[in-house]
């Protein structure tokens, strides 16, 4: 069953909830048995990956990334693609990273996160140039000053220009 019912969510939401950053053990026990219970469920493989990712065990968590991610929709599925990125960045595979954030971007377009996680894989690249140009457009899209506002031409040239060097 690949759906995700009000019980399973509430039930991820639980897990969770109950998170403790510092030892994640018991939040990875959690999901696994909950995995073992809605074996390949995409919603669930995502929690075991997102839970093995913050315990520092990004090579786990890839695994359980790239199982999810076909069974996946929406808001949890964009969740996902910016933690798999995030996660290859952190592994130094800035070409599959960058490759992947361009995909997800292009899926969802509205995402700042996914802009702003798009900068960091470029800055770590070696791409510092690229990398403040998309900051850039996401302040320029995004903060509704009057200053930015005023300026906003500047900033999105600035942006081009960097992007192109």
């Amino acid at each position: 069953m690949t759906e995700l019912t009000p019980e399973l969510a509430a039930t991820i939401q639980e897990g969770f909830a109950r998170r403790d950053r510092a030892n994640m053990g018991p939040t990875i026990a959690f999901f696994e048995k909950l995995l073992g219970e809605h074996p390949d469920n995409p919603y669930v493989l995502y929690e075991v990956g997102g839970s093995y990712d913050t315990a520092g065990q990004e090579e786990t968590a890839v695994g359980y990334y790239e199982r999810a991610l076909p069974g996946l929709t929406g808001e949890t599925r964009r969740k996902c693609l910016l933690q798999y990125g995030s996660t290859l960045r952190n592994l130094g595979r800035f070409d599959e990273s960058l490759d992947l954030f361009k995909k997800a971007c292009a899926e969802f377009p509205e995402s700042d996160s996914l802009r702003v996680f798009k900068a960091l894989t470029l800055h770590a690249a070696g791409h510092q140039d690229k990398a403040l140009a998309t900051l850039l457009l996401v302040i320029a899209d995004k903060v509704d000053s009057a200053e930015i506002k005023r300026y906003e031409a500047a900033i999105r040239g600035n942006a081009e220009y960097l992007a192109g060097l």
